[in-house]
């Protein structure tokens, strides 16, 4: 099973280790995209137009500050993806308490999605950085369209013969779309908070609470050691955990969508 994870905002304020080197980070066949993605990036945050670099990475003033860290990327400490990403989802995670089998299916299944990097592993080493996928750099354009034209055969490859579980953002969904038989075996989960009102239960979209539940979600089938070999095998497993997991009708071509709902939050 492959898991995919969206990136997270939050990030640790600094590495601890060596410096990055994209020739150690997995899914090498990414490297040269990466290295471009990387290169403009840095001199953009390097090149002395503050307005301009904010602008292109969609930040506010208030965050000039990331500016300054990305012009450091090349030099700066790195440590585990897994360790970077501090966000809602991975706080929920909390892949630092996994069981070692469970860390062990974590390095093995799980992938991120990344405006910089494309995707990595959560074992790879990187600096803590700022590239929402929604920026738009010099000489590159917009990240979602380049990526786009980029991911598919790494995520193909990593994807293999079994089910895939997509839990990212829209955006990051946006740069790579599973399609064929491959699609098939994707399940998209969607997170509805159901609750009580006078005129009955009601039921909808959460947001910050929809990461939390996808981190829950995944450390659940990570610590007990799931590992599904069809998408029914994986929904029914999400059931097993009790879940409770809604089905959309199957289509042709397309990923299975999923609603899991919950009552707390």
């Amino acid at each position: 099973m492959l898991i995919l994870l969206p990136p997270s905002e939050g990030k640790a304020e600094a590495g601890t280790g060596r410096r990055l080197d994209l020739t150690r980070l997995s899914l090498p066949e990414l490297n040269p995209a990466r290295s471009a993605v990387l290169a403009e990036l840095v001199g953009l945050c390097a090149g002395g137009d503050e307005a301009a670099a904010l602008d292109a990475l969609a930040l506010t003033p208030g965050l000039a500050g990331e500016l300054r860290r990305n012009a450091r990327l090349e030099r700066a400490a790195t440590a585990p993806a897994g360790r970077i990403y501090t966000g809602v989802l991975y706080e929920a995670l909390d892949l630092a308490s996994l069981p070692p089998g469970a860390q062990r299916a974590a390095r093995r299944s799980v992938l991120v999605s990344s405006g910089l990097w494309g995707a990595l592993r959560l074992t790879d080493r990187i600096p803590p950085y700022r590239c929402p996928i929604g920026a738009r750099l010099p000489g590159l354009g917009a990240l979602s369209a380049y990526w786009r034209r980029t991911l598919a055969p790494a995520m193909e490859a990593a994807a293999g013969g079994g089910p895939v579980l997509d839990l990212r953002s829209g955006a990051y969904a946006a740069t790579w779309t599973p399609r064929g038989e491959l699609a098939e075996r994707t399940v998209t989960v969607r997170v509805l908070h159901e609750r009580d009102t006078p005129q009955g239960p009601v039921r909808s979209v959460v947001s910050h609470f929809n990461k939390a539940t996808k981190g829950r979600l995944v450390r659940d089938l990570l610590t007990a050691g799931v590992r599904p070999r069809t998408v029914d095998e994986l929904v029914a497993a999400l059931r097993d955990l009790k879940y409770t997991v809604l089905e959309q009708p199957p289509a042709a071509g397309r990923p299975r969508a999923v609603d899991v709902v919950v009552t707390r939050l």
